[in-house]
C-alpha cells in the first residue's frame, strides 16, 4: 500500500500537486461561469463543491507514487462526488492522468490492471454521463436523443483516449525502468563473475609459486642441514639456492598482491624458456627429471599454451619433490594441433597415497581454461599427470605458410 520514497521525491509530488491544484482550480471556475450549465440555487455551495472535489484529485495526485492504490481509491470517491454534483468535466480532473500513470509505472501488478480497467470504465461513465445527465444543457426538442448520443460518444472518446494514454505512458516507464534494473542487475553479476575468476586466477597463481618455492626450500633445508657436519661446501651452496628461491617466489608474490590490490592486468608470466630454470630448482631439490620432447615445437607456441605448459609442469614436479622418491618422468609431445604432457614419478613407500589437494584442482582448471583437460591419478607404485592442451598453428607455422 505504501512504498518507500527518498523525501525530496514526496516534496516534489507534494508541490507538484499544489501546482497543479492552483492552475486548474481558477480554470474550472471561469469554465463554470461560461458553461451551458446553469448555477444552481446557492452559488456559495456550488462552488464549496468545486473546491472539495479539486481537493480530492489532486489530493489523490500527491499520493499517486507513494501509494497508487490509495490515490485511484481517492481518485473515484473524487469523481463520484464530482457526478453526484453535477458539476461538468473540468480541468481539475487532469489530476486523474496523474494518478492512472502512478499506477502503472510504480503499482504492483493488480492496481496496474485495476487502473487499466478504471481508465475504460471511467471513459464510458464520462459518456453516458454528459449525454443523459446534463439534460439541462441542451435545447430539449424531438432531435435530442441523436444529439445526446453523438456528444456523449465524443466525450466518451475523448475521456478515453486521454486516460488510456495516460496508463500507456505509466506501463512504458514501468518497462524502462524494470529493463533498466534488469541490465544494472546483469551488469553486477558480470562484474562479480569477473572478479571471482580474478580471485580464482591469483589463489592458482600463488598456490603455484609458493608450494613450488616452498618445496624447493624445505628440500635444500633439509640437505643443507645434513651436509652441514660432512661437506659444509654444499651446506653453503644449499643455502644460496634457498636464498635465491625465495627471492623468486617474494618477487612473483608481490606481483600477485600488486595486481589484486590495484586491479591490474596479467604482469610477466613464464614462458617455455623459463623450464631451465625451473628444472634446474627442482635438480636442486634432489629429484633429477628426465626430460624427453619428442616432437619438438614446430614454431613459437601461444603464449597462454606456454604458461599452461608451465604451471602444470611446475605442479607436477612439486608434488613430485613432496611425494616422490626422487625419480620423476617428464614427457611432451608437440603435435600440430595439441601438446602432450606426461609425469610420472615414484611415490615413496612412506607417503601417502592421495594427492588430490588445490594444486591438482588448479592444474585441472587451467587445462579447462584453454579447453583441454587433464587426468591425476595413481596407477600402482607411480603417481600419473596426464594433460592434452589443444593449440593452434603456431607463429613459425604462419609465417612459413605466408611464404610459400
Amino acid at each position: 500500500m505504501i512504498r518507500p520514497l527518498q523525501p525530496h521525491q514526496l516534496v516534489l509530488d507534494v508541490v507538484g500537486a499544489l501546482i497543479g491544484l492552483l492552475f486548474t482550480l481558477p480554470l474550472s471556475f471561469v469554465i463554470l461561469t461560461t458553461s451551458l450549465s446553469v448555477w444552481i440555487a446557492d452559488p456559495s455551495l456550488e462552488a464549496a463543491h468545486h473546491i472539495v472535489v479539486a481537493l480530492i484529485m489532486w489530493g489523490a495526485a500527491a499520493i499517486a507514487r507513494l501509494s497508487p492504490p490509495l490515490a485511484l481509491a481517492a481518485a473515484w470517491v473524487g469523481a463520484i462526488l464530482q457526478m453526484a454534483g453535477g458539476m461538468w468535466p473540468s480541468p481539475v480532473n487532469l489530476a486523474v492522468l496523474m494518478v492512472l500513470f502512478a499506477t502503472s509505472a510504480w503499482g504492483s501488478r493488480r492496481v496496474l490492471w485495476l487502473g487499466g480497467a478504471s481508465a475504460l470504465v471511467g471513459g464510458v461513465i464520462a459518456g453516458l454521463y454528459v449525454a443523459l445527465v446534463q439534460q439541462d444543457s441542451f435545447i430539449v426538442d424531438s432531435s435530442y436523443p441523436v444529439r445526446a448520443l453523438a456528444f456523449g460518444s465524443l466525450v466518451a472518446a475523448v475521456v478515453l483516449l486521454s486516460l488510456a494514454m495516460s496508463w500507456g505512458g505509466g506501463l512504458l516507464w514501468r518497462i524502462v525502468v524494470k529493463g533498466r534494473r534488469t541490465r544494472e542487475a546483469q551488469l553486477r553479476a558480470e562484474t562479480a563473475a569477473a572478479e571471482e575468476q580474478e580471485r580464482v586466477r591469483i589463489a592458482r597463481d600463488m598456490h603455484d609459486i609458493v608450494a613450488h618455492s616452498l618445496a624447493v626450500v624445505i628440500a635444500q633445508a633439509d640437505g643443507a642441514r645434513y651436509a652441514a657436519a660432512v661437506r659444509p661446501e654444499l651446506a653453503q651452496e644449499a643455502l644460496g639456492t634457498i636464498a635465491q628461491t625465495a627471492r623468486g617466489a617474494l618477487s612473483d608474490v608481490r606481483m600477485l598482491l600488486t595486481q589484486l590490490r590495484h586491479r591490474q592486468g596479467d604482469g610477466p608470466q613464464p614462458t617455455l624458456a623459463d623450464l631451465e630454470v625451473l628444472l634446474a630448482q627442482v635438480r636442486q631439490a634432489g629429484v633429477e627429471p628426465r626430460v624427453t620432447v619428442d616432437p619438438m615445437p614446430p614454431g613459437e607456441p601461444p603464449a597462454a599454451i606456454q604458461l599452461a605448459v608451465y604451471r602444470i609442469l611446475q605442479e607436477a614436479l612439486t608434488n613430485a619433490i613432496r611425494h616422490g622418491d626422487g625419480t620423476v618422468d617428464v614427457h611432451l609431445a608437440w603435435l600440430p594441433d595439441r601438446v602432450d604432457i606426461q609425469v610420472r614419478n615414484t611415490v615413496a613407500g612412506d607417503r601417502p597415497a592421495s594427492h588430490g589437494g588445490h594444486g591438482i584442482i588448479g592444474m585441472r582448471e587451467r587445462a579447462q581454461l584453454i579447453g583441454g583437460n587433464l587426468q591425476a591419478e595413481r596407477q600402482g607404485a607411480q603417481f600419473v599427470v596426464r594433460a592434452t592442451l589443444p593449440i593452434g598453428p603456431s607463429t613459425g607455422s604462419r609465417a612459413q605458410e605466408a611464404k610459400e
